[in-house]
């Protein structure tokens, strides 16, 4: 695939990510929603399905829609490294765009929310007990599952007598879906899961430019590498233990 069909694809999907999944965490924290309130599962269901729309967009791009999942992939042996930066470019920039949407489609409740502190959390994660080391080994674990499940998961195949045989990678993108829900409700509790440097970085610089200083809180840019470096992190070790025991998918 060429250069601007991944960047392109990468972009659109991360967009719908990042515009879904911050969606309905305005849709959680800002008063006078409809949603207001819904709670930690409705958020989690939410960034599932976030997953599962922006994947089957970026369909043509193999959609990572992940920078730890293009690492992963490339230090697998499963993504060119040339296409790398592309990638994660997109990425970027698609986060940006998606976390831009949803401020302006949640504006009137910005502008509205009396407490400017709680706005942050709906662009990018931040832990309950700060704590940098614990915190990024938050992060690697949660990443190292995701990646993992990518690397590992068995594909369909055809078995005795032309039988298909369904591993889980037959679930396709809903697969995906269903272990970012269970990584937000098993291991989010810490630090809200980024598991995606593009999903925390790139609406966290928007954040920092689009709200008025009167409506907005530190963008806490001391803890904001946390959620880059861990992923990384983690989708890497993932990848180092598929080389080890490729046999395994």
């Amino acid at each position: 695939m060429n250069a601007g069909s991944i960047f392109l694809w990468e972009m659109l999907g991360t967009a719908v990510l990042i515009l879904l999944g911050n969606g309905v965490v305005a849709n959680h924290v800002l008063r006078k929603n409809n949603g207001h309130g819904g709670g930690p599962l409705f958020v989690n269901i939410g960034w599932g399905f976030a997953v599962f729309a922006g994947a089957s967009i970026a369909n043509p791009s193999q959609a990572h829609l992940n920078p730890a999942v293009t690492i992963g992939l490339a230090v697998a042996g499963k993504t060119e490294w040339s296409d790398v930066p592309i990638y994660i470019l997109a990425q970027m920039v698609g986060a940006i765009i998606g976390a831009i949407l949803c401020w302006a489609t949640y504006k009137l409740q910005f502008d509205d929310h009396p407490v400017v502190e709680e706005t942050l959390g709906v662009f990018s994660t931040a832990p309950q007990i700060p704590n940098k080391v614990w915190n990024l080994v938050s992060e690697i674990i949660g990443t190292f599952v995701l990646v993992g499940w990518i690397l590992f998961t068995p594909a369909a195949k055809m078995g005795e007598h032309g039988v298909p045989t369904f591993g889980n990678g037959a679930l396709g993108y809903a697969g995906v879906a269903f272990v970012v829900l269970v990584i937000g409700t098993s291991l989010g509790g810490p630090t809200g899961y980024a598991i995606n440097p593009a999903r925390d970085l790139g609406p966290r610089i928007a954040y920092a430019f689009i709200l008025p200083l009167k409506r907005k809180a530190d963008p806490n840019w001391g803890y904001s590498w946390v959620p880059v470096v861990g992923p990384i992190i983690g989708g890497v070790l993932a990848a180092l233990v598929f080389l080890v025991y490729p046999s395994a998918a």
